[in-house]
């Protein structure tokens, strides 16, 4: 993580000045128009309870709001995420520009980039929100941004068509509203989730589908209201649990923990590990029967589980039985080799599977960038591709070049 040194100077234009300067420096930003938003906007008046020093951190989001569990529901994002992003959408002087996911501040910098000839349109769900973001952005000189609330599924019909639809919140589908309501020569840039693994896809019109200009990693509240993630997650044990969003993968959880008490397998591709953002992406959309193995640090300590499973780790499940991504260490592979631990009856055939794909990538994607993605909205076909991911309003499909 990069921090802005403020230990000697507090002064928020100077830690502004030297935010923008280090958001170039890891190319977050690569454009004139967005360096200088970020160099126009005061950050800090957006996160107005926050510290100097954690309003300009780079990669540090703000708490907003939490739910009653004391966890985040609403927060600023990291301004380095929201530097590619807004790089990714590409936003242009004049645009009519629809932000889903309000918080005032990521409102105000398409505001500076569209200029006083374009539109920018924030809606959220949530109306302490909302009325936060209208009062920072008042207070900050940005009146002309709109401040919407409404369920962000429906977005904002009454000023389509949109050059620019920006999401900031995890979604977990593309609602039918987001396509209708982009311009033809539109851009839609969002958090997307599958299969538990989230990136933001810059998608561009391909006829009457949608496919992707660029991804990147990202990581955001998930949507609140009708777009909400359908996920199912089986708590195999205290401290473990298997999570899924498609509904092909059946998890019968006490077979699974009873998976977990037998031996573990081990199995060493032999290849690399590295560009782990990459390689989970890859595997998590190309696994058969994937689902996310979770484990608590309790459970690692124990060894039961690999610490590869600590924040969520791409599973093959079976009836029975389960394996999941490991590593060790291996000078001969540049540092890291890539491996499997398998349990239960089947883990010499789940591992067989995962060993091969693990080298598949490693041989012929191990670099960023490597995927395209689709989205095709409609009814399913009745023959659903494996590695087609099911949505309610459409599906998506990855191919790795």
């Amino acid at each position: 993580m990069t921090a802005i040194d403020d230990s000697t100077v507090r002064d928020p234009d100077t830690l502004r000045a030297d935010m923008v300067r280090a958001l170039r420096d890891q190319d977050a930003i690569t454009s004139e128009p967005v360096a200088a938003a970020f160099a126009a906007v005061p950050r800090h008046q957006f996160a107005p309870e926050a510290p100097l020093e954690l309003a300009y951190d780079l990669h540090r989001t703000v708490p907003v709001k939490k739910d009653e569990h004391g966890l985040d529901i609403s927060v600023m994002s990291a301004a380095h995420l929201q530097a590619v992003m807004l790089e990714q959408a590409d936003i242009a002087p004049g645009m009519k520009v629809l932000e889903i996911g309000s918080g005032g501040y990521n409102a105000a910098l398409i505001q500076e980039i569209v200029g006083s000839d374009g539109a920018v349109t924030t809606v959220d769900i949530d109306r302490d929100i909302v009325d936060r973001a209208r009062m920072c952005l008042d207070d900050a000189g940005y009146g002309q941004v709109k401040t919407a609330l409404a369920d962000g599924e429906a977005g904002v019909p009454g000023g389509a068509p949109y050059d620019r639809i920006i999401v900031t919140a995890a979604a977990w589908d593309i609602p039918p509203s987001w396509i209708s309501e982009l311009a033809e020569k539109g851009r839609l840039v969002v958090p997307l989730t599958s299969r538990g693994t989230t990136r933001s896809i810059a998608f561009d019109r391909d006829g009457g589908d949608l496919l992707s200009r660029s991804y990147c990693l990202a990581r955001f509240v998930p949507m609140q209201g009708d777009g909400a993630a359908e996920e199912r997650k089986v708590m195999l044990r205290d401290g473990v649990a298997v999570q899924t969003d498609d509904v092909r993968v059946r998890l019968d959880g006490q077979a699974l923990n009873q998976a977990l008490d037998t031996p573990r397998l081990e199995r060493w591709s032999g290849a690399a590990y590295d560009l782990p953002d990459e390689l989970e992406l890859y595997l998590s959309l190309n696994l058969p029967r994937a689902a996310r193995l979770h484990a608590a640090e309790h459970i690692v300590e124990q060894g039961l589980v690999e610490p590869s499973a600590l924040y969520g780790v791409p599973a093959l499940v079976g009836e029975d039985s389960i394996a999941y991504r490991t590593r060790r260490e291996n000078e001969d592979t540049g540092g890291f080799e890539s491996g499997v631990i398998a349990h239960g009856p089947q883990a010499e055939a789940l591992a067989g599977e995962y060993v091969d794909l693990l080298r598949r990538w490693a041989q012929d994607h191990r670099r960023r960038g490597a995927a395209t993605f689709r989205y095709l909205p409609g009814p399913a076909p009745s023959s659903l591709p494996q590695d087609a991911v099911l949505k309610r309003h459409g599906i998506v499909t990855a191919s790795w070049h």
